[in-house]
């Protein structure tokens, strides 16, 4: 599906716009989550509208179709994430998967696969005749996630795997790590799991604006950690993973933390208040969802392993916040029944 922007595409596109580095019908590699996988560009366009929940203005972006994979599947991606069909990419992509496998393999050998017995994912889709669990409908995921838990999709035994958890990172960040492990607390999972049956299942949406909406739940946390006027390195460190928080989410909703069914909402929503950001208008469980996908998106970021545990520290506080305050911050009663309209939009 094409990102909810305007484009100029083909010929369309004027003098000094960005150069593409890749061509519709071009072999190429994509990278989707922590992996690499092999794919087609279908069509090339620049990003000209002024959204920042989706993308840069002037950017340049392809729509991808992954080999031997339906067409559901296919995206538009930003070109940090395509990379060019070679055999050192091709090792690249290689030296990625066996990473991904020693970890799920160490994963299962400390039973990191409890989590999954959460109820699985409601969209399915067939390959060689058999149905595969949809990772972009699974509880707290929006699209593309791998489960309230932060960790990877279990393999499945064919050599095709299903593209998990999209990023917006640097080709040359990849080298760094396969993941980074967020931590959801116990006590937040279960509403993890209540948002995504609410949503996918009951087919409610969140009421917005939010009663507690992002921004908010950001400034009282701060509030709560830094004391008036407080000008140390701890209060430094909170009020930047505050902004980085905010940044993240901002970024990522449009593309990442949203159920399909959600999709025209938030389209209404974009219409509504143009110009404004997401942070000010959605709340608590599409913040919470952000926490499932953001260990995938800090595995390409180049901090030093130091840098990265404060990060980590700041990060897990914040949801002990979210955890110690979810009464306040998380309930059924915020979400309503779609109308038999937005249903017709949303099929």
């Amino acid at each position: 599906m094409s990102p909810k922007v305007s484009r100029k595409t083909g010929p369309q596109a004027q003098a000094g716009t960005p150069k593409a580095q890749f061509q519709a019908g071009q072999r190429l590699l994509c990278l989707h989550g922590s992996l690499l996988y092999e794919a087609k560009c279908m069509q090339v366009a620049e990003v000209v509208a002024e959204v920042a929940a989706e993308a840069e203005a002037g950017s340049v972006t392809y729509l991808i179709h992954y080999t031997g994979w339906n067409k559901n599947w296919d995206e538009w991606v930003p070109e940090s994430r395509v990379l060019e069909y070679s055999e050192a990419n091709l090792a690249r992509q290689s030296e990625l998967l066996r990473a991904h496998q020693e970890q799920q393999a160490g994963a299962k050998a400390r039973g990191g696969l409890r989590a999954r017995k959460i109820p699985g994912p409601g969209l399915q889709q067939k390959n060689g005749g058999r149905a595969r669990k949809d990772p972009q409908e699974s509880p707290g995921s929006g699209e593309g996630s791998s489960g309230a838990s932060g960790g990877g999709m279990e393999a499945p035994p064919r050599k095709k795997r299903v593209p998990a958890d999209p990023t917006v990172e640097s080709r040359a960040a990849a080298r760094y790590r396969v993941e980074v492990r967020v931590e959801i607390p116990e006590e937040l999972k279960p509403w993890l799991v209540d948002d995504w049956d609410l949503v996918t299942k009951q087919s409610q949406l969140f009421g917005l604006p939010a009663q507690m909406t992002v921004d908010a739940i950001l400034e009282d946390y701060a509030r709560c950690r830094v004391p008036a006027g407080a000008r140390d390195d701890h209060a430094y460190a909170v009020l930047e993973v505050v902004a980085g928080i905010r940044e993240y989410f901002n970024v990522m909703l449009g593309t990442q933390l949203l159920y399909k069914f959600e999709r025209p909402h938030y389209a209404e929503v974009l219409a509504a208040h143009p110009g404004a950001p997401m942070s000010r208008i959605y709340g608590a469980p599409h913040l919470l969802r952000l926490f499932v996908r953001i260990g995938v998106m800090l595995a390409y970021t180049p901090l030093d392993d130091g840098s990265l545990a404060l990060l980590l520290s700041n990060l897990h506080d914040f949801l002990n916040y979210l955890a110690e305050n979810a009464g306040a911050l998380f309930s059924a009663s915020d979400y309503g029944v779609a109308p038999p309209e937005y249903h017709r939009r949303a099929a």
